[in-house]
């Protein structure tokens, strides 16, 4: 035997409109077979919410099913106010003699001004819907609609977002593993097809966008699928040259500085950048000289013996 809708949707007789429809997507979440692959139920829950809300989600069914005419799947019972009253025959016709006929109004089926049988009470409007009633007037069923997309904002770090990471979400109480390719900045948004809220009437799903907010990294920063570093560099490491160990995404590795080398001079590790379906980015290394915060005797006498040499063009 069918349960009553209201229990269906845990939503009493006098529940509001809003009440029914808050209940209704919230257990159409819980139970869509999208969200829940794993359990050979959920498909028959889902249906039989749709089901409910399909009825009583509609004000003029929801009259009907409150009045006993139409059943828990919307077919009618037989009973209601359909008959005129009891005893009463059809319109009141009490004998088998004259013309049995004669209740029925000239306006067909849908009933009519002179009190005929009605038999929308029975099989509901929409049995004439596509026929078009008594005054030959179409009557529009409910058009699908689709669900509403949801928005999800999600935090990573630089590390993930440059060489790509799956992560866990929860949404609609499940847990979703999303996989984030590498290379996502800061503001891009991903779509998941078909996770969002319910349609209605057999309308598609919403999606669900997620817009990646990627954290500042201590010294990388991300250009296209170029790593950037500014690598900080002594007066002697300058002049003389050195072999240095640096970081890159995937781990340390030792670059040369050239002897002679400036501020703002590049050093590019081929291949050490980012890596995705589009291609591959380098590490691009900016180096900055820095002096010894601490007064070195030494080096000022050094730089006394050193012939001055053009340093601008102006």
């Amino acid at each position: 035997m069918s349960r009553n809708l209201y229990d269906v949707l845990g939503v009493g007789k006098t529940a509001s409109e809003a009440e029914i429809k808050s209940a209704y997507r919230k257990l159409a979440r819980k139970y869509h077979p999208d969200l829940n692959k794993d359990d050979k139920t959920a498909a028959d829950k889902f249906k039989e919410v749709s089901n409910a809300y399909d009825i009583i989600g509609n004000a003029e069914k929801r009259k009907k099913y409150d009045n006993n005419e139409i059943d828990e799947e919307g077919k009618p019972t037989g009973f209601g106010a359909g008959f005129g009253g009891a005893g009463s025959g059809f319109n009141g016709y009490q004998s088998y003699g004259g013309n049995p006929f004669s209740g029925f109004s000239n306006r067909g089926f849908n009933g009519g001004t002179q009190g005929g049988f009605d038999f929308s009470s029975i099989f509901g409007d929409d049995i004439f819907s596509q026929f078009g009633g008594a005054q030959g007037s179409f009557r529009q069923r409910t058009a699908p609609q689709r669900g509403q997309d949801v928005s999800y904002n999600m935090r990573v770090d630089f590390l993930d977002a440059a060489k790509g990471v799956e992560k866990q979400i929860s949404l609609n109480d499940k847990n979703i593993n999303v996989k984030i390719p590498a290379g996502m900045q800061s503001g891009q948004t991903m779509r998941l097809k078909g996770l969002g809220n319910v349609g209605l009437n057999g309308g598609e799903n919403g999606d669900v966008l997620i817009t990646i907010n990627v954290n500042e990294h201590p010294y990388f920063k991300a250009d296209g699928l170029n790593i950037l570093l500014d690598l900080p560099i002594s007066v002697k490491e300058a002049i003389s040259g050195a072999k240095i160990t640096v970081p890159t995404i995937n781990g340390k590795v030792a670059v040369t500085v050239p002897a002679f080398s400036s501020s703002g001079e590049k050093l590019r590790l081929k291949g050490l950048g980012i890596k995705s379906k589009t291609g591959q980015g380098d590490e691009i290394i900016n180096l900055q000289i820095v002096l010894p915060k601490v007064k070195s005797d030494n080096l000022a006498e050094a730089a006394e013996k050193m012939e001055n040499y053009a340093v601008r063009s102006f």
